[in-house]
Formats: structure tokens, sequence, C-alpha cells
């Protein structure tokens, strides 16, 4: 069974849509522009969904040096609430 900290995390990306899009979109590292093009959105929604999951640990920068372009990827929770909903989607 998974943890408190797990089912917060779940529900803070299950209640945001737009958060659900980008975790599933960023399964391979991405910058802000290309994630707002796949998904067509507006840069500054696309900023403000990774900051959100930044914060609570679900996704991480992984060029923290760079002042744009930078890189996210998934961290370890932000794999786990990736998968679970993967797996709750098939069934």
């Amino acid at each position: 069974m998974q943890n408190k900290n797990f089912w917060e995390n779940y529900g803070f990306v299950e209640r945001g849509k737009l958060r659900k899009k980008v975790l599933f979109s960023i399964d391979q590292p991405k910058t802000p522009s290309s994630l707002s093009k796949e998904l067509k959105i507006h840069l500054a929604e696309a900023s403000r969904a990774l900051l959100e999951l930044s914060k609570k640990g679900l996704v991480e920068c992984l060029t923290p040096n760079l002042l744009s372009g930078r890189v996210y990827g998934l961290t370890k929770k932000g794999k786990e609430v990736l998968d679970y909903i993967k797996k709750i989607k098939k069934n």
C-alpha cells in the first residue's frame, strides 16, 4: 500500500487537468517550450504546471544553471504517481 504522501501527490495531480497532461508528456526530459507546443498550450501555462509539479517534488529541473531552455524530468515520486495513473487507466 502507498503512503500518505503518495496519495496527496496523486490527488494533487488528479485535481489539475493540465498537471496530469504535463506529467504524462514529460515521460522523457523536455523544455517548457516543447511541452507547450506538444500540448498546444501557452508557454506560461506549461511553466506554471512545471513549477507546481516541481514544488511537490514530482518533476525536477535537470539544468538549474540555465536561465532559459531549462530541461525538466520526472523524479522517482513523479514516476510512481504516473505509473499508478497509467495502471488504473487500463482497468
